[in-house]
């Protein structure tokens, strides 16, 4: 039983456990045809208020007041009205009242009726109609209008909004602040009373009134009312980072469940907390997230810095020597950028937490130095662990560029380099000094009468063998910078012009060796595990100016050569032409002059320097 101005309406519950009113009226002004009434049966004011037909009551109460103050002009003869007029304004305070009361139940499912929701409605829009009517007319109105029942409408269901977000929720049995607890206990409540708004409430009214977005505008805002105090008092780290994940995250989520996605118009919402009150959030998180990153990796450096003046040497995996330094600071890196991401719904500013890693990588490249400047026992190996290192981090600023701001990217891969070409200098040099005695015989006369260049072979297999001990990726390209910087020694020998080639017989035999030579050398390294295949072709077009007897074939020949290579310089072309020693100064100039007027004219397409490094007087 439930009481209202002193009347009793007695209620009893649908299949769904909803509310409904014993009153044989099923529906707003319909009777169910199980209990049908005679149509000429009229119900009192207060009959129809007892079954909760709102609109039947408003329809009832405008035809009243349409009757007192439409047909009965004069005021005099309204005087004989009075107490008829006052019946009628108690009469609408009594509808507003019950109508009020049943709005504020639109939210509980223990107290909604949707017919007598739908009704109430309709009483709302009706007497809206009627507000309008009377802004239409040329004469005194009621002193009851207008009645603004939309605005109360609209008033009454923002409060039922706020009381529905402000209910205590029940104790989470997981550790969490005051403030996290507050905040998930509002967002589950806004959650469930949207759904129920799309599911119950929407077919309670119109859709011109469009009322789930409605109920969602009402919650956003009340919502970020709260959050705003929330975000006013002042946060630790935890409850910073929670409330901009909530913001930027959890509540999007929740707005883009299925049920309330196809109903909710979500970008007309906007955020919820403006940006004054997000700025500081973002700041203090993203400040904090950047200083873990540096002590992390400040750690994860002086922990291998450690290990190496300890004399340790680096773990072996498959036979090669690991460093975690890489993969720790990368999973690190990955992980916070990406979550950043999240948590402050843009990827440019998660972007603050690696704007500082390019002077991390200085402090490797740093540490790297020293282990190279000091030479202990265990630098090699460190050395060649690094060199993984290294390939793993070029493949993060390469793959993953969306981690990082450019220009720290692009800084960081230069330094990566210069790490790279000094950890090749330190592991190679080593093995420059084992091969440089036959070195010096290249490009002689005893080079081409002798079986001298099997010897140098052998010699690089064995040295081949000391430089194991980096991961695939790394090792493959220390050893393609030994087949790069092998071959440089051999052609910068023989433009060194120790063997002299006066006639066709000696030409023809230097192009021999040097194609022998061309083919044992490219079949050992890529043996070893080189990619360099190009190298062979700069010895093998060498060797064919040698061959060539004809000035304009001998032309052709250097100009394709330098359109491949074209670091390719003069001084080089003059050093190889005077090999030849039967060809005239005038027939190098011609030769010269072809090839810088072919390099004007015509783009070169080779990219890949290589005559830069062979040093020639």
């Amino acid at each position: 039983m439930r009481t209202e101005g002193g009347r009793w309406f007695n209620f009893g519950r649908s299949p769904r456990g909803q509310p409904v009113v014993s009153s044989p009226a099923a529906t707003d002004g319909q009777h169910s045809p199980k209990e049908e009434e005679p149509q000429n049966v009229n119900l009192t004011f207060e009959q129809i208020l007892e079954a909760q037909r709102w609109s039947e009551a408003s329809q009832q109460l405008i035809k009243t007041e349409e009757r007192l103050f439409g047909e009965i002009m004069e005021a005099e003869a309204l005087k004989h009205h009075e107490e008829e007029v006052e019946q009628l304004a108690e009469h609408y305070r009594d509808l507003e009242g019950l109508v009020l009361q049943t709005l504020r139940q639109s939210l509980t499912a223990d107290g909604i009726s949707p017919e007598a929701l739908t009704s109430a409605v309709q009483a709302v829009t009706q007497e809206e109609n009627q507000d309008q009517q009377w802004k239409q007319r040329d004469r005194t109105p009621p002193a009851w209008r207008p009645r603004h029942w939309k605005k109360l409408h609209d008033s009454t269901l923002r409060s039922l909004v706020e009381e529905s977000i402000d209910k205590p929720s029940t104790p989470s049995a997981v550790e969490q602040s005051s403030i996290q607890a507050d905040v998930l206990s509002m967002g589950k409540q806004l959650k469930d009373d949207l759904l129920w708004v799309v599911e119950v409430v929407k077919s309670c009214y119109p859709p011109n009134l469009d009322i789930c977005n409605f109920y969602a505008r009402l919650y956003h805002q009340t919502l970020s009312i709260r959050l705003q105090k929330i975000a006013d008092f002042g946060l630790d780290d935890k409850d910073c980072t929670f409330l901009l994940r909530w913001v930027n995250e959890y509540y999007p989520e929740l707005l883009q469940k299925p049920e309330l996605a196809s109903e909710i118009e979500t970008e007309a919402l906007g955020k919820l907390l403006p940006k004054e009150l997000l700025e500081p959030l973002e700041k203090q998180y993203l400040r904090k997230q950047q200083d873990e990153l540096t002590t992390y990796i400040g750690r994860v450096l002086d922990e291998a810095k450690q290990k190496w003046n300890k004399g340790e040497e680096p773990k072996r995996e498959d036979g090669c020597f690991v460093s975690p330094v890489a993969y720790d600071i990368i999973q690190l890196v990955n992980g916070m950028v990406t979550s950043a991401e999240i948590v402050v719904g843009d990827l440019h500013k998660a972007h603050k937490i690696t704007r500082h890693v390019k002077d991390l990588m200085q402090r490797f490249k740093i540490f790297q130095n020293d282990v190279i400047k000091q030479n202990k026992p265990n630098s090699r190996s460190f050395i060649k662990a690094n060199l993984g290192c290294i390939e793993q981090f070029r493949d993060v600023f390469v793959k993953k560029r969306h981690l990082f701001p450019e220009a720290v990217r692009e800084t960081c891969l230069l330094v990566l380099n210069d790490m790279k070409q000094s950890a090749h200098t330190y592991l190679l040099k080593p093995v420059h000094d084992v091969l440089k005695p036959q070195y010096r015989k290249l490009g002689t006369n005893e080079w081409l009468t002798k079986p001298l260049f099997e010897k140098l072979l052998v010699s690089i297999e064995e040295e081949l063998q000391d430089l194991r001990g980096s991961i695939e990726s790394g090792h493959q390209k220390l050893i393609g910078q030994l087949h790069r910087e092998v071959t440089a020694e051999y052609v910068k020998r023989l433009l060194k012009g120790q063997v002299k080639l006066k006639d066709k017989e000696r030409q023809l035999k230097a192009h021999a060796t040097i194609k022998n030579n061309a083919e044992s050398l490219h079949d050992l390294f890529v043996r070893m595990g080189s990619k360099e295949d190009w190298l062979k072709e700069i010895l093998t077009k060498i060797a064919e100016v040698l061959k060539l007897q004809d000035l304009p074939a001998i032309q052709m020949q250097v100009v394709s050569l330098g359109t491949d290579f074209p670091d390719l310089s003069e001084k080089h072309v003059s050093a190889l032409l005077k090999l030849k020693t039967n060809l005239s100064k005038a027939d190098r100039k011609t030769v010269k002059e072809t090839l810088s007027y072919t390099l004007r004219e015509i783009k070169p397409v080779g990219t890949v320097p290589f005559f830069s490094t062979v040093q020639v007087k």
